[in-house]
Parts: structure tokens; C-alpha cells; sequence
């Protein structure tokens, strides 16, 4: 039952958070390119005490990756100008759609081998 409801708080967040920043644009409170800065550096700041807050977890190796870092940032910064002009649900949907993309290129890339979700398709045949 947590898992269900964790997920379901998860959403509720994302969905929050998405007109919390369209409201702040649509005022014009802040302008993207802030609104962007903000976002992003807010983030990387709760994110690094995270990461330091005392655990029982062992350490994770590795470290921080450029990479992911401009990746975020080219979700953010269009997101952040497209809440003036798109509607929630055309965002909702061009989101969705770019993350689950996003997930399937990464894991080919990684070599996961795309399978038919019941099982070998000739055994049906």
C-alpha cells in the first residue's frame, strides 16, 4: 500500500508544481529565463543536502555529470518559456510523451533489447 500511495503523492507534487509555475508566468511575476535560474539552482541546492544528509545507505560512487546537468536544463528552460503559450494538457502531454522517449533511447543505448510485453510474439501464432 506504500508504494501506491507514494506514487500517487509523487504525481500530485508534479502536477502541483506545474501550475504553481504556470501561474507565476501567466502573472508575470518572474520572467522564464529567471523563472528557469531559480528552478534549476533551487534544485541542485536541496538536492545537494540530500545527498549529504547523514544515512545508514553506503556511499554511492561515482559523481556529478555534466551531461545530466544540460539535459535538465533542456527540459527546463523550454518548459519554462512554453508555460506562456501552451495549454496544461497540450504540456501534460508533450511532457509525458518526451519522458517515456527520453526512457526507451536510454535504455537501447544501455542495450536493452525491447521485448513483446507477453512474451515471445510467435508462440501466439
Amino acid at each position: 500500500m506504500r508504494i501506491p500511495v507514494l506514487t500517487t503523492l509523487a504525481l500530485i507534487a508534479f502536477a502541483a508544481n506545474s501550475l504553481l509555475c504556470r501561474l507565476a508566468l501567466r502573472s508575470q511575476a518572474i520572467d522564464p529565463a529567471t523563472f528557469s535560474a531559480v528552478r534549476i539552482v533551487s534544485g541542485a541546492l536541496i538536492l545537494g543536502l540530500l545527498v549529504r544528509w547523514p544515512s545508514d545507505a553506503p556511499p554511492v560512487s561515482g559523481g556529478s555529470s555534466w551531461t545530466s546537468a544540460g539535459l535538465l536544463f533542456l527540459y527546463a528552460a523550454p518548459f519554462s518559456f512554453a508555460y506562456l503559450h501552451l495549454s496544461a494538457g497540450t504540456g501534460a502531454l508533450l511532457l509525458f510523451a518526451s519522458v517515456q522517449v527520453t526512457m526507451v533511447l536510454a535504455a537501447l543505448v544501455r542495450g536493452a533489447s525491447p521485448s513483446h510485453p507477453m512474451g515471445r510474439a510467435d508462440r501466439w501464432l
